[in-house]
């Protein structure tokens, strides 16, 4: 498989990828074991991989609740204009409750993803942080009640 840098992925690269998204401490030694190959490829295989920037780094994953975040939500926001996107999207970036933006097609020109501790919070966040940017010209929020499917980018099938 080839991305838009023309780095090609084989099937040996993508089984090595799978397992290291579904768990990034495993050792090396272990996915050899599980491919049939040395763990010296394993290491070259992810050094080539890491160098082409197909891994951009490693992380480990923390349960929003247990931290007090029991509030995602999502927000749709329509700006004034085109030319306001940039500075909007720098404002949002000193909003800690902000953890995704994505600039999108269809109703509105971004979609902002949102944890906080409560309605309460979200609350607060709403009226004193997100409208007040004057570069919003509306925004619609929806409030996640659960997270069924949690998936960190799909591997392609070869």
């Amino acid at each position: 498989m080839q991305n838009d840098d023309s780095f090609t992925l084989d099937k040996l690269d993508i089984e090595i990828l799978r397992r290291l998204q579904a768990n990034a401490r495993t050792p090396y030694q272990d996915i050899a074991d599980e491919l049939l190959i040395s763990a010296g490829t394993v290491h070259g295989r992810l050094a080539k991989l890491k160098e082409a920037g197909v891994i951009t780094g490693s992380k480990f994953t923390v349960d929003p609740r247990m931290i007090g975040l029991e509030v995602t939500t999502f927000i749709g926001v329509n700006l004034r204009s085109a030319n306001d996107l940039k500075k909007t999207i720098e404002i949002m970036r000193g909003f800690e409750e902000v953890v995704e933006v994505h600039y999108t097609t269809g109703q509105y020109g971004l979609f902002v993803k949102v944890m906080v501790e409560s309605t309460k919070a979200l609350h607060h966040f709403l009226l004193n942080k997100l409208q007040t940017i004057p570069e919003i010209h509306s925004t619609e929020t929806f409030v996640s009640l659960d997270n069924p499917i949690q998936r960190e980018g799909k591997l392609p099938t070869i």
